[in-house]
């Protein structure tokens, strides 16, 4: 497993890119989705940077929703990510340790559980998606994550 990214919902992204910027990190990339309305800026150290529009070793992703919200019960602080190796193996290993998979990895990409404080964790694939398999792809989402 890799730690990714610690994801955080913001108000003011050129307030909060500023911020960071005295912390020391830098923005390295950032995606506009207008069909989420949100957009998503990943800011990195220079010792962890990869350059440019390249995914940093390790990141702060800023995510700004373009509607505005309260963000109450926490829910500015987003998720932490990690990369593993096979998604399926690792949701499956967790169910068997009782954690629940809230999101589970219908696209062989993507899924999210909860720490015991309720934390979300995004646990993303290495790689290339894998192909779509069952339980996952018939498995409900569970809670909110």
């Amino acid at each position: 497993m890799k730690y990714l990214h610690t994801m955080i919902r913001v108000t003011d992204p050129e307030a909060t890119i500023r911020f960071f910027n005295v912390l020391g990190l830098q923005e390295t990339r950032r995606i506009e989705n207008e069909q989420g309305r949100f957009t998503l800026i990943f800011l990195a150290a220079d010792e962890d940077s990869n350059g440019p529009g390249k995914r940093a070793e390790a990141e702060v992703e800023l995510t700004y929703n373009w509607d505005p919200e309260a963000y109450g019960e926490g829910r500015n602080f987003g998720h932490l990510a990690y990369r593993v190796e096979n998604i399926y193996e690792s949701c499956q290993r967790l169910m068997d340790a009782g954690v629940t998979i809230n999101r589970p990895p219908r696209d062989g990409n993507m899924a999210f559980i909860r720490t015991p404080d309720n934390i979300s964790i995004e646990l993303l694939q290495a790689g290339d998606p894998l192909p779509p398999a069952e339980p996952w792809v018939s498995m409900p989402n569970t809670g909110h994550w």
